[in-house]
């Protein structure tokens, strides 16, 4: 059984594209083209050059010499935190946007949780000179007010989800409700793997460049194009799925997706999916999803902004239920003092967010002669805030 999506959109029993009908027509139009779309020479070239002399790829795979020899393993860090705008997500949008203007859409909207995807979104219509509404949740304004201050900078409009815990999955909500008012000339571009098909694909497709890369990486560094171990933190799961996508029907690859545990998977304070979630159908896409007993969806929690999403990308739900990939569950403890681990061994502040990837090191054991590829999906100056009210009260003693 494969670990790529069919021709229906699923991933084994996940997936699909469970819509009303107002928003039919729109993800039909999307579904219909998309593979075209990308296999078109223009496109190819235009997205191929943005993602050069714009972004600034390829992104460097770095061997993190101080974390290997503390760890005994060897560590790769594949370093998105050095794209443009700070994060792998400038990748998907550009090609979203690129993909927005063959469609022939005037006006983006978009949902962003840590206001990473927001930034990318809002920098590639600034780029392409397109209308930009970017739907963010309250909470998430108050705690990411660098990126809304970079949103708006952009020429972005930013709209508070006032709904529900006011985060993530009530930003979509809200960018849904856009979309399905107006059809015609609004593309929405989702930020992760996530959303009904053909968006997981997708988003999986356009940040697959990331595993293209790191398989010429390191031929070049270790004379092999596997890695033993692929490590990446998941929310929705789009860096984890640009990282795994060209190893996925390599078995010989473990792939390691790393979950917020918040205080405690079973604290109620959580967002580890994977443990706690059952079947269920959220944005569009039967998945894995945290819900209560009658089906009402219950509120994620981690400290990273970009994890606290109450499911995972149907790719994700797949890889799990299979067993291709192993889950692992990391504390907002955990994943804080493996981000500070970082800048002090290597001179890098990660994303809180891909902090949760890097603690796995403390989690569990590998082979001196193990090739480690960690997704270093962005940087930590989003985070700054967070870190420092973090280490100042007893929790970081």
């Amino acid at each position: 059984m494969s670990n790529h999506i069919n021709d229906k959109g699923y991933y084994g029993e996940f997936g699909g594209a469970f819509i009303p009908e107002m928003l039919y027509q729109n993800v039909e139009e999307l579904r219909q083209n998309y593979l075209k779309v990308m296999a078109d020479d223009s496109f190819k070239r235009d997205f191929n050059k943005l993602l050069k002399d714009y972004v600034g790829r390829p992104s460097p795979l770095y061997f993190a010499k101080r974390l290997s020899e503390k760890y005994n393993t060897k560590i790769y860090l594949k370093r998105e935190d050095l794209n443009h705008t700070g994060a792998h997500k400038i990748n998907n949008t550009i090609g979203q946007i690129l993909m927005a203007k063959h469609l022939g859409k005037s006006r983006i909207i978009a949902e962003t949780g840590a206001g990473q995807h927001g930034v990318a979104t809002a920098t590639v219509c600034a780029l392409t000179g397109l209308e930009c509404i970017v739907y963010m949740g309250e909470v998430d304004i108050a705690r990411q007010a660098p990126n809304v201050a970079r949103m708006k900078m952009l020429g972005a409009e930013v709209r508070p989800a006032l709904s529900g815990s006011r985060t993530l999955k009530d930003a979509t909500n809200e960018a849904i409700r856009d979309w399905i008012n107006n059809p015609t000339n609004t593309h929405y571009i989702i930020g992760s793997v996530v959303g009904p098909h053909p968006y997981p694909d997708m988003v999986a497709r356009f940040q697959s460049v990331i595993s293209e890369e790191i398989k010429w990486q390191l031929k070049e560094q270790e004379d092999t194009d596997t890695p033993d171990y692929l490590i990446a933190c998941v929310g929705g799961g789009s860096n984890a799925a640009g990282a795994y996508f060209h190893y996925l029907d390599d078995n010989e690859v473990n792939l390691i997706a790393v979950e917020a545990a918040g205080l405690g998977i079973y604290s109620g304070e959580s967002a580890a999916t994977s443990a706690l979630g059952e079947v269920g159908i959220i944005h569009g896409s039967k998945t894995l999803l945290m819900q209560s007993k009658d089906g009402q969806i219950t509120e994620p929690y981690s400290i990273s902004a970009g994890l606290d999403y109450p499911g995972v990308g149907p790719l994700h739900a797949h890889l799990y239920t299979s067993g291709r990939a192993e889950f692992i569950s990391i504390t907002d403890d955990e994943a804080m003092k493996a981000g500070l681990e970082l800048c002090q061994l290597e001179g890098i502040i990660p994303a809180i967010e891909t902090a949760h990837a890097l603690a796995v090191f403390k989690q569990k054991d590998f082979k001196p002669t193990d090739i480690c590829v960690v997704s270093l999906s962005g940087r930590g100056d989003k985070d700054l805030e967070t870190y420092i009210n973090y280490f100042k009260t007893d929790n970081g003693k």
